[in-house]
């Protein structure tokens, strides 16, 4: 009992940091219908930046190592709101969706590149300073360290805020009327490029969190970081259902369940392989994902 209460909460854990990574691929893919594989490198971008930014907050500033999450929260929104200018929107509105696609791979790589191309960083890992400091607490007989709970808590607190913001604001309406009709959206009055820009940044800043609490789990930075972590969060997200928030930290959470249930009891070899299982056998029975809705294209 003890072993499968552990590995419950290490699922738990895993899930939370896929499902904040997969909140941002739902939002932009929610507005826009396109799948943004840059998205894993804003993790990289918002560890890099904590990286560099929590020896200040803590040497100069005498603040706690997290708040460096501030920066990389504006680094990490700053850059997506480049991508989606320089990049995605001229290719959006010349572009195919192929071409669009293509892009979006396109600036992955770039962004790894030119981390590894500026010398501060380079190829080489780096080593974030303790973000959270070391403390457990002892629950039906587990010892769970804070940082586990603090991602669980984060997670679905960004659940609810972004639920919060797309249901109760009138930039949530914005984003909604984008997505079911631009074209109306705006004889609304509703600024698309606007409203994506910003749903960019959104994104982004939600890529910063995810960063901070994937590195004070595994504290190790490196320039493709974003990869296996994107990756899997795009898994998460069209799992629960793509364009869907509670479909996004559905399969997030599936997704953190399988691979540690997997490591535990079967091997860790295999973990990848029953994730994408499990992915083929949802889409099989649901194609849409567990939370995902039929909608019908007009011709």
């Amino acid at each position: 009992m003890t072993i499968f209460l552990s590995t419950l909460m290490v699922g738990l854990r895993l899930g939370s940091i896929y499902a904040l990574i997969a909140l941002g691929y739902t939002m932009v893919y929610g507005i826009i219908r396109m799948i943004n594989f840059a998205h894993g490198d804003f993790i990289m971008v918002g560890g890099y930046t904590l990286v560099f930014t929590m020896p200040v907050m803590t040497e100069k500033l005498g603040l706690p190592a997290w708040t460096g999450v501030v920066f990389a929260i504006i680094v990490c929104a700053i850059v997506g709101v480049l991508v989606e200018l320089l990049a995605y929107r001229p290719v959006r509105k010349k572009g195919t969706g192929m071409s669009a696609l293509i892009t979006a791979i396109a600036m992955s790589l770039i962004l790894e590149n030119l981390a590894q191309a500026i010398p501060a960083i380079g190829p080489n890992p780096k080593i974030p300073q303790v973000i959270f400091p070391a403390s457990s607490l002892t629950l039906a007989g587990i010892t769970i360290d804070t940082t586990t709970i603090y991602t669980i808590v984060v997670a679905g607190a960004m659940m609810v805020l972004l639920t919060l913001l797309v249901k109760k604001t009138s930039f949530g309406r914005a984003m909604r009327a984008v997505s079911e009709n631009k074209k109306a959206a705006v004889l609304m009055g509703v600024s698309v490029d606007r409203t994506i820009l910003l749903t960019f940044a959104i994104g982004a800043s939600l890529a910063a969190v995810a960063a901070l609490m994937y590195i004070a789990q595994y504290p190790l930075v490196f320039t493709t970081i974003g990869s296996s972590l994107g990756l899997k969060a795009f898994v998460a997200a069209v799992l629960g259902g793509i364009g869907s928030l509670p479909g996004a930290m559905l399969g997030g959470l599936i997704i953190g369940m399988a691979e540690s249930f997997t490591v535990s009891y079967i091997s860790s070899a295999m973990a990848d392989t029953f994730v994408y299982l499990i992915l083929i056998i949802v889409l099989l029975i649901r194609p849409v994902g567990i939370l995902g809705k039929n909608v019908r294209e007009k011709v």
